[in-house]
This record gives structure tokens, C-alpha cells and sequence, in this order.
């Protein structure tokens, strides 16, 4: 993958997601409009509520996952509030080891990485992402992992000998995005802990 391909998926993600944030952004307002005229109450509306913040959650992190990296800075606050919103709603919790501020381009690779240890995850674990200086890691460990061998070998070249399905497609990204900023990705794999350095 080139970097031009780098730049088409990552514009491509931001436009998507900046498109579908909107119309779920109404509807979690009109929401709160029928909750506060005393609208219908009861499990279909929290099954509506939960499924529209679930779906904004999830949109807000594929904007940094798959948009466009910058060098604009995120905060702990900021990164800690998206994640926890996404963990709410899966299976896989989530440690963001970092007290300062760090750029969107780093905080996209450590978002692409996590997606790589939950698709390992299916049965829940903990993801640790830390920085030691300018090497970041992030950590999966769960009891039970489901290992593509395929994928986890060839995650530093980036070059996979089966097709990356939709379900996979942060292995190819990550790689990639990594080596437009000048890194490069190293993978270990054991029964039970996948770790990602770039």
C-alpha cells in the first residue's frame, strides 16, 4: 500500500464519518427531547438509546482510526472519554496510559493497533497502550485468543498471503500509516498476550 493509497483511505474515512456523525448526532437529540416531554418509556427506548450512543461512539473513534493523521494534539480527557465510551458497548477493556496530550497521527496508529488485539479478543480481555518515549506499545491480554497467524507474521511488512477482508483491514492500514510518519510496526504474538510496538 502507498502512501497516495494512505492518504485515499484516510481522507475516504473522514468523509464518512463526518457524514454519518451528524444524523446520529439528531437523533441522540431527539432523544433527549422525548425524554424531557415525557415521551415513551421503557426497554425499546433504552434498546434506541443505547444503540445510537454505541453507534456515536464508534464513529467518533473510526474518525481517528481511519481519518486523516495530524499533528493537531488530542488530550488525555478527550481520548480517555472515546474510549470509554467505546468499551462500553464491547467486550475488550481499555488502559490509555498517557498523561499529556499526544498528536492525532499517534493516537490514530495506537487506535488501528487496538483494533488489531480486539479482532484477537473475541472473549474480552484488556488493552494496555503506553508510550516509552518515542516507542509506543499496545498490549491485548485476554484467558482465550483467537490468533490469525497469517496476520500477526506479516503485520510488519504490511504484505499478507490471504486477502484482508473488511474485518481486517487495520492490519493493512497500520502498517502503512506508520511508515508515512517514518515508524515501523514489530508484532509478538503468545497463547494468551499480543503486543504492537511502533
Amino acid at each position: 500500500m502507498s502512501a497516495t493509497d494512505v492518504n485515499l483511505a484516510e481522507l475516504i474515512g473522514s468523509r464518512i464519518c463526518h457524514d454519518l456523525i451528524s444524523p446520529i448526532g439528531a437523533i441522540t437529540n431527539g432523544l433527549e427531547l422525548l425524554e424531557m416531554v415525557g415521551g415513551t418509556q421503557g426497554p425499546e427506548m433504552e434498546l434506541i438509546a443505547g444503540s445510537v450512543g454505541s453507534a456515536g461512539a464508534r464513529i467518533r473513534f473510526f474518525r481517528v482510526a481511519f481519518g486523516a493523521a495530524s499533528d493537531q494534539p488530542l488530550g488525555r480527557a478527550k481520548v480517555s472519554e472515546l474510549l470509554r465510551d467505546v468499551e462500553a458497548a464491547g467486550r475488550v477493556r481499555v488502559n490509555w496510559n498517557q498523561t499529556e496530550a499526544v498528536a492525532r497521527s499517534q493516537v490514530k496508529l495506537a487506535f488501528l493497533a487496538l483494533m488489531c488485539c480486539e479482532s484477537a479478543m473475541p472473549f474480552g480481555g484488556e488493552v494496555t497502550i503506553r508510550s516509552d518515549g518515542e516507542i509506543w506499545s499496545v498490549t491485548g491480554v485476554g484467558d482465550k485468543l483467537n490468533l490469525d497467524s497469517d496476520l500477526w507474521k506479516n503485520l510488519p511488512s504490511g504484505r499478507f498471503s490471504n486477502k484482508v477482508t473488511p474485518a481486517q483491514v487495520q492490519f493493512a492500514l497500520l502498517p502503512a500509516a506508520a511508515a508515512a510518519m517514518g515508524r515501523r510496526v514489530a508484532a509478538e504474538t503468545t497463547s494468551t498476550r499480543v503486543t504492537i510496538r511502533f
